[in-house]
Parts: structure tokens; sequence; C-alpha cells
């Protein structure tokens, strides 16, 4: 019956259908089948032909076929040739690339040449995982089939690389649903995901360099036990799935939709810099699917058809030009699902502006060009700062500076030895080449006799006082550089001694009126020094002056300082520092609910980054603009977004929220120490219930972000864990409140603070830090999170709990050989707050990956020495030489593992 309504249809049926003027992307559309259950319609590399599965007579489920695709809207009709085997379930038809002349799907067959019982819908609408697909390729008539997966498991879900011909799936063979690859014949699979959930329907970009899929990622708890419950018996239910793009081999996975509906199908456009995606998204009903459009980053979310019922599994010809898909458009009979063909027009991209736009809109303006990367005293930060004010107004906010939206503040940009300085030892002035003046050294003229105090060292629990029977008041003090080999196994000991400002302290407490440094470590057994360490340079020191005028000499001129007495020292030292003005960008959302709080809450994010480079910059020969889209035009991005949403809500709000764009972050974090020091207006510091800040926003990756402070106060975890869920986010909360970002000074004058961050990357710090590297979807997410959390927080009527801890160790004072490792840490730490470092990427080629530290490690000893800490871990690594051999040792899957490495020398 089914063949003969088809045949009767035949010379009408192939006429293009009318074009709708709501599809104005599609032209020309032609249907290819009649009737039954068409789709996953996949194109030959030379553009001629379709290979798609289809329930049709007389089989009672899907099987594959091909058919030759003609000129649209032609009357031509394409026969339908089989390929599988008629036996058994099959799927996921496609052809081998690049020559096109074998076909692979999947197929349970050689299980069962039954078609597999149907699932179980009394769970709900689910899809069936048969353990018993496998994967095979075959010549197009079906012929000389061979197979290439042979696992006790699910593998399905077949696409394959234009470029090499290697293959993507999905396999439940480790446990879970997730993605795989491997070469065309089979061998060397390697496993691209590994968070629990659903991840398949694979596509690669057109260049094979990146991969877009479906995912389901089920909260820990009920979700996740009702997911694994279900994939147990072989179910899934696809009711939430969102869209991820990553690189090829799985790294940088972000998600990219946060649509909350069922999402699957997609496949990319020819630039590679959009999707096309099959959704219920914004649909009456759940079973009313469309296919949408989306740019990798998130944005630009545009529809594409508008037909009642089904249409989805778009995928794009080889050359571009044309797109097949299936739908029930035309349909003879309810519930037919058959395979078309369009022309594609690109023409104007039509979309409602959403979150990520906004986000990624303001990402642009704060990083482009034209803002000279937001230095010091450049006028593009100054213009950075007045966008932001107007953008706050827009949203609602009101200026709560001291000067209208602005709180200005000097800002310290240059520090240079002013002419005339000098000193002279012993009667004979020195060469300017044998000393250089500390960063943090005061002016002045002193005069005095010199007096050698060791190491400059008092530590009584290590038995040590250099200063021991000497007065040193108004004389200059000489010490040596660096702590002794004795006695100073503890890495915390050795960053505390040396540490310079440390040794300027000891020495002005006892009167001292300069401080001389010298590397002058006692000998060794066979009487040799080490190599001198070069001069620490002279830059901006954020922290202030010691109290004292401290030096350092070469140790050519300065090893006399130790031998003898009657030294004495002329020191006439003058800074010449330049600053300049910089300003917070300060404004309020007021509390609009009927009954108020006590206090307010502060969200923050530094808008200020490096200028053209210099001394910041990690690729410090570049002298371009250093833009910062992430670090941090992402976090300024976010602060506004969130403005905006709070805007909406004020009149929900209990407490006023401050939402503060500091600038100077990157020379000390000036502005934020400015702010907690001078409160704005009739703000007074121990009002403010908490501080949020956003920092590195902008590359979410496996949708985990990194809350750090929640060691700040003892609430936190139950106030941030729901925010997380209810915006569907996976939030890793930890540490105290302390880190190189705006919410430490705010931490330090007992405010219970957040810091959120997405992680460090490669661009860190240098020009390649841009807007294209972004995750615009992860931001917006981001900022909906800090809105959540600030309007919680503004309606929770106890304060939170502050919770003080020892202020970190400095990082001390090393003979710093610039030894490099090649990794990238987390600084989330390990999972469950253990000791030793998290390790978020490896870097191609590192010593670390040539010794076979793999991303996911945490790292535990390096060089023999206990790695308990970030520290930890750049004191090693500035202790170590480029060259030098040494023992790693990692935890990897709960195991300890061995390596050795030999270290590299650092870029700067």
């Amino acid at each position: 019956m089914f063949l003969s309504r088809l045949a009767a249809g035949l010379a009408i049926a192939f006429m293009a259908l009318p074009s709708l003027a709501a599809e104005p992307h599609l032209a020309d559309i032609t249907q290819l089948t009649f009737g039954g259950e068409n789709a996953e319609a996949y194109w030959s590399p030379n553009g001629e032909e379709l290979i798609f599965q289809s329930t049709r007579p007389p089989f009672g489920c899907d099987q594959i076929f091909t058919m030759e695709v003609p000129e649209l809207g032609t009357a031509e009709a394409p026969e339908a040739r089989l390929v599988s085997t008629g036996k058994g379930r099959t799927t996921c038809g496609y052809f081998t690339y690049p020559d096109g002349e074998r076909v692979i799907y999947s197929a349970t067959d050689l299980g069962d040449a039954a078609c597999p019982a149907p699932p179980d819908r009394s769970q709900g609408y689910v899809w069936p995982i048969y353990d018993s697909y496998d994967i095979f390729v075959a010549w197009p008539d079906g012929s000389d089939r061979v197979r290439l997966t042979d696992s006790p498991a699910y593998d399905a879900e077949a696409t394959v690389c234009p470029r090499d011909g290697s293959i993507i799936f999905t396999s439940t063979r480790d446990g879970d649903l997730d993605l795989y690859r491997m070469d065309y014949d089979g061998s060397n699979v390697q496993r691209l995901t590994h968070e629990p959930g659903y991840d398949g329907g694979a596509f690669f970009s057109p260049d094979c360099s990146h991969i877009v899929w479906r995912a389901s990622r089920p909260a820990p708890g009920k979700e996740l036990e009702d997911y694994q419950g279900l994939l147990a018996r072989g179910l899934v239910r696809p009711g939430e799935l969102e869209l991820w793009v990553a690189k090829a081999d799985g790294s940088e996975a972000r998600q990219i939709t946060y649509l909350r509906s069922g999402t699957f199908a997609p496949y990319f456009h020819p630039s590679g810099e959009r999707i096309l995606f099959s959704t219920n998204y914004g649909s009456e009903s759940p079973r009313e699917f469309e296919i949408w459009a989306v740019d990798v980053q998130g944005t630009r979310l545009e529809r594409i058809t508008r037909s009642p019922g089904f249409d989805g599994f778009p995928m794009f010809s080889p050359d571009g030009g044309r797109l097949a898909f299936a739908s029930n458009r035309n349909q003879g009979e309810p519930g037919e699902t058959n395979v078309f063909v369009a022309a594609w027009r690109d023409g104007e991209i039509e979309f409602d502006e959403r979150a990520p736009d906004r986000f990624l809109e303001s990402v642009a303006w704060l990083a482009d060009d034209a803002r000279e990367g937001r230095g010091i005293g450049t006028a593009g930060l100054a213009a950075s700062g007045e966008w932001i004010a107007e953008r706050l107004l827009a949203y609602g906010a009101e200026p709560a500076g001291t000067d209208f939206w602005r709180q200005p503040f000097e800002v310290e940009v240059e520090v240079r030895l002013a002419e005339g300085s000098g000193v002279v030892l012993n009667g004979e002035p020195l060469a300017a080449e044998a000393f250089r003046p500390a960063a943090f050294s005061t002016s002045g003229e002193i005069a005095g006799e010199v007096v050698a105090a060791g190491f400059g060292i008092t530590a009584e629990e290590l038995s040590i006082d250099d200063y021991a029977g000497l007065d040193v008041t108004g004389k200059v003090v000489a010490v040596r550089r660096f702590v002794p080999d004795e006695g100073f196994d503890k890495d915390d000991d050795r960053r505390r001694y040396s540490d310079l400002r440390y040794k300027a302290f000891q020495a002005r407490e006892r009167g001292a009126a300069a401080l001389v440094i010298v590397d002058l470590p006692p000998p060794g057994e066979n009487g040799e020094l080490p190599e001198e360490a070069p001069f620490p340079t002279l830059r901006v020191d954020s922290m202030g002056d010691a109290g004292l005028p401290v030096i350092h000499l070469r140790r050519s001129v300065g090893a006399a300082l130790f031998e003898g007495e009657g030294h004495r020292m002329e020191l006439d030292i003058e800074l010449a520092r330049r600053s300049e003005t910089a300003f917070n960008v300060v404004g309020k959302i007021s509390a609009g609910a009927a009954e108020g709080n006590a206090g307010a809450v502060l969200l923050g994010a530094h808008y200020d980054h490096l200028g053209m480079g210099g001394g910041g910059s990690l690729s410090p020969d570049a002298k371009e603009p250093h833009n910062g889209a992430d670090d941090n035009a992402s976090g300024v991005a976010a602060l506004i977004e969130a403005a905006r949403i709070l805007g909406e809500r004020r009149h929900e709000l209990a407490r006023d929220v401050y939402l503060v764009a500091f600038s100077a972050e990157e020379a000390g974090l000036l502005g934020s120490t400015h702010f907690t020091r001078s409160p704005p207006g009739d703000l007074a510091l121990d009002e403010l219930v908490a501080m949020i800040n956003m920092d590195m926003v902008g590359r979410l990756r496996n949708n985990r972000l990194t809350v750090l402070g929640g060691e700040s106060a003892v609430e936190w975890a139950e106030v941030v864990e729901p925010a997380c869920d209810g915006v569907g986010l996976g939030c890793s909360l930890g540490g105290d409140g302390y880190g190189p970002s705006d919410q430490t000074p705010f931490y330090a004058a007992g405010i219970p603070v957040l810091h959120l961050f997405t992680g460090t990357h490669d661009d860190y710090h240098k020009p390649s830090d841009d807007t294209a590297t972004l995750n615009a979807a992860g931001g917006a997410q981001i900022a909906l999170l800090a809105a959540t959390l600030a309007e919680s927080l503004a309606n929770r009527e106890q304060p939170l709990t502050h919770q003080q801890r020892p202020q970190p160790l400095p990082v001390g004072d090393s003979r710093s050989y610039g030894a490099s490792l090649g990794t990238i840490p987390d600084y989330a730490g390990p999972p469950g707050g253990g000791p030793g470092v998290l390790l978020a990427g490896v870097r191609p080629g590192s010593p670390a990956d040539t010794a076979g530290i793999q991303r996911g490690d945490v790292l535990v000893s390096l060089a023999g020495r206990a790695v308990t800490s970030i520290y930890d871990f750049v004191y090693i690594l500035r202790d170590s030489k480029p060259g030098q051999e040494a023992a790693a040792v990692v935890i990897r899957d709960g195991r300890r593992v061995e390596l050795e490495v030999t270290f590299g020398r650092r870029s700067r």
C-alpha cells in the first residue's frame, strides 16, 4: 500500500514547495521522500547523494538507504537504495570521507535479526540505548560489510571528519554516554568527554578543528541518580539537551545554549562560526520542533523554519549551497516525516537580542583596539569608565561615587632612579651598574657605619637571630640575599624569611638607617659560589615603601661588607615617581521592597588592563594593545548585565546593591583598596553584607565555574549552591578570600567575599586575549548567577558570618632561574579541597606534556619537594633551573603516578 501510494504521487510530488516568507534562508524547498519515517539525511562528499534512515515496508524498523539528489524543483523521483541488511535496527548512516566511496552506519542485527523491542514509555518519553548497536563500514550497495566496533555496549551516532576520515561516535563502553573518536579503520579509539550525562549526535566543523554535539548534564543528587538508573535499563530521557562545542580532541569544551529545552541535531554552517540545530525552544507544544541557528559563542539565536510540526536534522551540502533536513510539512498522513532539500540563502541574520548578545557587545566595545588596552593614563581607560557609567544608568542604577559616578584616586605608574643619585663605599663612588634601589625603597640621604647582620633573619622557632648582640641603630645594615641552605627545609620558611620586605622590616624595627642586600651565600664544600642572581626589576610597587632606603649591591663590591669592620657607606637615593589619576565607577540599585534590611551588597569587576603591554605582559616584546577580553572586559560585561537584571527586580530588593567597576587592579588592587579605605558617599564599609567579584568570567569550560572565597563566610554553601543549580551552572566552591583580585581588600577588611572565575588560559596577559576567544553564552549565565546571588543576599534577613583566615605567605625571594613546566593551574584546587595543584591544562610540546603529565592531574610533589598549594608550585619553579631533571608526582584517577620531567625556560 505504501509503495502504490508513493508511485501515484510521483507526478506532482517533486515540484518545489512554496517558500514561506517567514523562512527567508530557504528557497526551492523540494521533497524527496513520501510517507513513513525518514530522517537524518547526510550528504556524500560530491554533493550528489544523500544517505538516510527510514522505516518503510517491508521493514519493521529503521534501515539505511541512499538516494541521488535531483535538481531542486524538478519532477525526477530519486530511487531509495537499501544499504543495510534489512535485519535488526540501524541508525546514523554517513559517507566516508574524503573519497565517499564507502558508507558507515550502526546496526543491531548481530545481536538479533529482529527489530529490538521499543522502549518502555511508562517512564515517560525516553530514547532506547541498545547495547547491541555496533558501527559498520560497507560499500554503498551494502556489500563487503566490516565491523568497526566490537564492544558489549552502545556504539552509534557516528559521523566523519571530511579531512582525514576519522570517526566520532557515542558509546557506553565506559559506563556512561560519552563521545569517542577513532581512525577510519576503527583503530586508535580515544575518549573525548568525561562528565556524567548524555553526550551524542556529534559533528565535525568543516575544517575538523572543532566538534559540536548535544549533551545533558544532570545535577548531582536525584537528577543524576534518575539518569543513571534509566541508563542501566538502556534508556535516556532527552527532555533537556543543550549544545556544546569543543576542540576536536574534546578540550576547551563549552556549553553554548541554555535554552532548557529539547535541543539536538547540531550541524556547522560552512563558515564554521555558526550552527544549525533543532529544538522545541519557545514552542507551545514539546513536540513542536523547528530548526534554529546560533553562533559558536552562543549569540545571535535565530529561528530558521516556521512550519507546523517537526523540522530537524539540518545538514549543509559540501558546497554550502543546499540544506537537507527532515520535516513533517506536506504530510500525506499524520506522523509522516520526510526528507527535504532547499537552496540556502545566507542573507541577514534576524534575532532578538538576548543576554549573550549584550554580553559580547559589551566585551567587544571594551576590548576594541581603540581602547588602547585600557592601560592606566590612557584615553581608552577614561572612555571605558564613562561608557560603563552610561550603561549602568541605562539599566536603572544611580550614581554613587564621590564625584557623581566617579571615585578618583592617584596611581603611581612609573618609578626610576633620579639623576644625581649615588652610593659611596669607603670613600669610593660606585658605578651605576653596581647598585640598584629596591622598588619599595624610600628616598633619602644616609651616611653611616655598615653593620653586617648575616641573612637578616630573626626566627625564634628556628633558633635563628642574626641581630643577636648587634646594635644597628642609625647604621647601614648589610644582609645576605635569600636564606641559608641549612635549617630551611620547609618551603614555608624559605618563603617567609627570604622575602625582601621582611628583611627590610626587621632592619627598620631595630632602628637601622638603611638596608643593603648582597647575593653572597656562604661558600660550598668546594669553595664555589652559585651564579649571582640578577637585581630585582625597579618597577612600581603598590604596597608602599619600606620606611627606609633599601639598595642591592653587586657581589663584587658588597662581599667586602661581610669581612672586617670599619666600613662606611653614603647613600643618596632619590626615586622619581610619576602618578596618574584613575577612577572607580560606582553605581547603586536602590532597594525598593516595602520592608528593607540593614546593610548593602556589592558587585564588582575591574575594567583596567595592561595597555600596550609592559612589565605585566607575558608577551613582553609585543608592543600592541593588550585588549583583555577575558581579563577583564568579561567581568565588566557581566556586571552590566547583572545591573540590567537587578534593575528589573529593584522592587523586590530589601538591600541596596552597589555596582562598582574598579580601576588599577592590574597595578596592585589599587582601586578596590582605595574603595575599602575611603568608601564613597554615605556608605560605611561595615555595612556591606558581602562583596562578589567577577574577574575573568569569559572562558567558561565544561560548564564549571570556580567560586573562590567559599571559606570567607560560614553560610556561603547554602547561598551559592542553590543559586548555581537554579541557573544551570556547575560550581566549585572553596578557598579563603585572598587572591590576586579585587575581593582581597574587602576580605581583609572583614567582609565575606566571593570571586567568580572561569580559569586561566594560554592567552592570559597576552595580546591574544581578545573577543573571539570568549564563551558569550557562559558569560551571560555567570551574570545571571551574580544577579541571583546579589538578590538572595539583599533579601536575606540575617547577615553572613565572616570567617577570617591567615594571610597567605609571600612568594618570597629566589634565584629566579626561570624554570617552566608548561602547565596551567586550576585555581579552584583539587576536588574535595585536598593538597596539591589541580592542572587545568598542559601546553602542547611543553616539558609537562613530554613527561606525560595530563590535564586533570593533581601535582603533589616536584623536584623532591611537597606541593601543597599554588604557592609551593611557584616557589619550586622559581628555585629550579631550565634543563634540570626532576621527579614529578601526580594523583591521577586516585592513583599515584611518578614521572620524570626536564624543566624548560620561562618566556620572561
